[in-house]
């Protein structure tokens, strides 16, 4: 009987450390992706022990100014890997604008530059916004981050404010100090009055793309939309509900073709998703998560010698 009910009380907790632990990873993100950002960006001072093995990962990439002269190549996967040959995004564009320039985030593979100019000009065609503003990409050797993302290590990932571009070119100062729109209400079960039927139509615009992977949005967005889709759906698989994505939505484009280095998501699913999968999200267990028997244990940051071998070469590069 005591270990029956050990069972039971492990099984709890397991699905409140799902939820809960999910949540407490993805909040930060949400809050940090709206952080201020600043004018005057101070250099991380260098690192004592560099070549110590227990050393996380992120903050030897966090570190990496420029990208690595090499071949382009998303190396492993998308929160796992790194990033040779990045190309930057120019911060400013017919139709789109970076956001939180101090972050130095707006770096990708070319595939990914690629996808985002051409989406960009889309956008004004499929509805009221003038274009797209992106938010964090990659570092520009990818790696993992010192904060805000466990993805977008390839440079295949790219977050797109829920907020249009404005008809003007942003100055420095706005670019890190305006916010997104959040999309959510405050009891997390539907959007507010934020949400149009161009944030539909941006959104579908992506997710048809052939080469996006899947987008991930927040839950309330995700059925507001399986709502709203009509019998066009798709393209419905590729929207994704997630934690957070109050503000933004994440694209995730597919690998390079021919590059085997690179590690795809398994596919998504081919129903649309509005379902009882999609019921899970706004479930007790994942709002309103209980305390759990045994504590969660924060998992370990990742360490060079976790990410594919060829990241050292890539860090190592001039």
């Amino acid at each position: 009987m005591v270990g029956s009910v050990k069972t039971i009380h492990a099984l709890k907790s397991g699905i409140y450390i799902l939820a809960l632990g999910m949540s407490l990873c993805i909040l930060p993100f949400t809050l940090h992706a709206q952080e201020k950002g600043t004018l005057e960006p101070q250099l991380l001072p260098p690192l004592t022990h560099p070549d110590d093995p227990s050393l996380p990962a992120k903050e030897l990439f966090g570190r990496a100014e420029a990208p690595a002269p090499l071949q382009s190549r998303a190396i492993g996967f998308y929160s796992r890997g790194c990033l040779a040959g990045a190309q930057a995004l120019p911060v400013n564009g017919p139709t789109w604008q970076v956001m939180r320039l101090s972050r130095n985030r707006n770096w990708a593979h070319p595939d990914l530059i690629a996808f985002l100019e051409t989406f960009a000009a889309q956008v004004p065609h499929v509805s009221h916004w003038p274009g797209i503003l992106v938010g964090d990409m990659s570092q520009p050797r990818g790696g993992p981050m010192r904060t805000g993302h466990a993805s977008h290590q390839i440079g295949l990932d790219a977050d797109i404010w829920l907020t249009p571009m404005p008809a003007h070119i942003l100055s420095p100062l706005e670019r890190e100090d305006m916010s997104a729109a959040n999309m959510v209400t405050e009891n997390r079960l539907s959007v507010n009055q934020n949400w149009t039927s161009d944030h539909m139509a941006v959104i579908k615009a992506a997710a048809s793309t052939p080469q996006v992977e899947r987008i991930f949005v927040n839950p309330a967005i995700k059925k507001a939309m399986c709502a709203q889709a009509g019998f066009d759906r798709g393209w419905l698989h590729k929207v994704r509900p997630f934690y957070g994505h109050d503000y933004h939505f994440h694209v995730r484009i597919t690998c390079p073709k021919g590059d085997e280095i690179c590690k795809d998501q398994e596919p998504v699913p081919e129903s649309d998703g509005c379902d009882a999968t999609l019921d899970y999200w706004f479930s007790d267990a994942v709002l309103h998560p209980k305390p759990p028997v045994i504590p969660p244990v924060p998992k370990p940051p990742l360490t060079l010698a976790q990410l594919p071998a060829e990241c050292r070469s890539v860090l190592l590069q001039p």
